[in-house]
C-alpha cells in the first residue's frame, strides 16, 4: 500500500462497528468512551440508549438532532414536566422513534433523574459510584469478546429500576456505560483505546 497516497481513514484503525458510515465514525472518534460528568449529557444518553432498544445505534444517531429539539435540549427539569399533550406531539413526530413506551419512559426517567440528583447532589456522583468513580479499562482484542452486560451493569440496572427508571436493563446500562466512558471498550488496536487510556 502506498501510504503517501492513502487517506487518513485508510490508515486509522477503529473498532469495526465504527467503520460503516460517517456519522458512526464521528461518534466513535469524538464521543464513544469519553468520560462524561455533565448531568445534562448523562441524561441525554439515558434517553437515547433507552430509545435504541431493539434498534441500531446508527438509527438513533441519525435522529439525535431532532431528539435534542423536541426534548428541550435534554433538560431533565423540562422533560419531567411533560404531560399527555406533549406526549401526543412526540408520538406524532417522524423525526424520532415514535414508541409510546419509550417516550413515556423518557418522561418518567427524567422525574427519577431529578430525585436521584436531589439525593446525591448530582446524577454524576450517583452513576459513577458503580465503578468507584473510575473508568473500567478493558483490553479486548476482538469485538466478539466484549460482553453485553457485566456485574457492574447488572448492579446499576437493579438500582435504577428500584428508583423508578424504565428501559434500564443490564444490557442497556452497559451500552450507557460504554457511551459515557464509565467503561473503555475500544479494542486495543483501535486508535482511541490508547488515547482514552492516556486520559485524552
Amino acid at each position: 500500500m502506498n501510504i503517501a497516497s492513502s487517506s487518513l481513514s485508510d490508515i486509522i484503525i477503529r473498532c469495526p462497528w465504527a467503520d460503516t458510515v460517517p456519522l458512526m465514525k464521528a461518534y466513535h472518534d469524538d464521543e464513544w468512551g469519553v468520560p462524561i460528568h455533565d448531568d445534562r449529557a448523562l441524561f441525554e444518553f439515558l434517553v437515547l440508549e433507552g430509545a435504541q432498544a431493539g434498534l441500531n445505534w446508527s438509527t438513533i444517531l441519525a435522529r439525535r438532532a431532532r431528539y435534542r429539539e423536541v426534548f428541550d435540549g435534554f433538560d431533565p427539569e423540562m422533560v419531567a414536566l411533560y404531560g399527555p399533550e406533549k406526549t401526543a406531539l412526540l408520538l406524532a413526530d417522524h423525526g424520532i422513534v415514535r414508541n409510546r413506551l419509550k417516550i413515556v419512559a423518557a418522561v418518567e426517567n427524567a422525574r427519577a433523574f431529578l430525585r436521584v440528583r436531589e439525593e446525591f447532589g448530582t446524577f454524576d456522583r450517583y452513576i459513577w459510584r458503580f465503578t468507584g468513580g473510575a473508568t473500567i479499562r478493558n483490553a479486548w482484542t476482538a469485538m466478539k469478546d466484549i460482553p453485553a452486560e457485566t456485574l457492574e451493569s447488572q448492579a446499576m440496572s437493579r438500582d435504577l429500576k428500584s428508583r423508578g427508571f424504565r428501559f434500564a436493563g443490564p444490557t442497556i446500562c452497559y451500552a450507557f456505560m460504554q457511551a459515557v466512558g464509565i467503561v473503555n471498550d475500544h479494542i486495543v488496536t483501535c486508535f482511541r483505546y490508547g488515547e482514552l487510556l492516556g486520559g485524552l
